[in-house]
């Protein structure tokens, strides 16, 4: 008995320190307060003045530019506000497009940018084609896929033909361009009459 005293004793010991330390871990817890966690509301974290921001090819050349007064980033849904926006759209195999807007939102990674408020969008006129100026109060631009749209009214001036409808589309890759549900057109003959002497020089240029 008195060989196994020193035994139970360390275990009697032992069973005490896990139960103290077992507490002690217990009550520092449960004494220590532990913030919730952090909601994500739509709340800007950070902001800029006269910013710029410039988008490059896999080869490193500019083919986009944004610009504003303004920036503010918003984390809950990764998206940025502009105020007085400028897109340019400066691809070397596409005519130079320039868009503007009082505001503007870009989300999905810029992949989007949504204009409003004296929405605009100028292409610069080219050897193939007149200026093309397309006014709304909304226009969507895909600046991955060189198009702007929209499903709002929307006023159109290609040269000097003009057209008002709701919702368009324009391609500027292939400067394919589509008004849905036209109520005013207005084609200037000077405008046909160019297409089809640019159409027979190329058609004479081929071999």
């Amino acid at each position: 008995m008195k060989d196994r005293l020193p035994s139970v004793v360390a275990l009697i010991l032992l069973i005490g320190l896990v139960i103290g330390t077992w507490w002690a871990a217990d009550y520092a817890q449960r004494a220590v307060p532990i913030d919730p966690p952090r909601r994500v509301t739509h709340e800007p974290d950070h902001w800029a003045s006269q910013f710029v921001l410039i988008r490059g090819d896999e080869h490193g050349m500019a083919i986009n530019r944004l610009e504003g007064d303004y920036l503010e980033h918003f984390p809950d849904d990764d998206s940025y506000e502009i105020q007085q926006a400028h897109a340019i759209g400066q691809r070397p195999d596409s005519p130079l497009t320039i868009a503007s807007s009082d505001t503007a939102v870009m989300d999905e990674d810029g992949a989007r940018i949504t204009m409003t408020g004296n929405a605009h969008v100028h292409r610069k006129e080219d050897a193939e084609n007149r200026p093309l100026d397309v006014k709304s109060d909304v226009l969507i631009l895909l600046p991955d896929e060189d198009v702007v749209y929209t499903d709002h009214p929307a006023l159109v001036v290609h040269g000097k033909s003009t057209m008002n409808g709701t919702g368009m589309r324009y391609d500027n890759k292939t400067q394919q361009l589509q008004v849905y549900s036209a109520t005013d057109v207005k084609i200037s003959g000077q405008d046909t009459q160019e297409r089809r002497s640019r159409s027979s020089d190329r058609t004479e240029k081929q071999p």
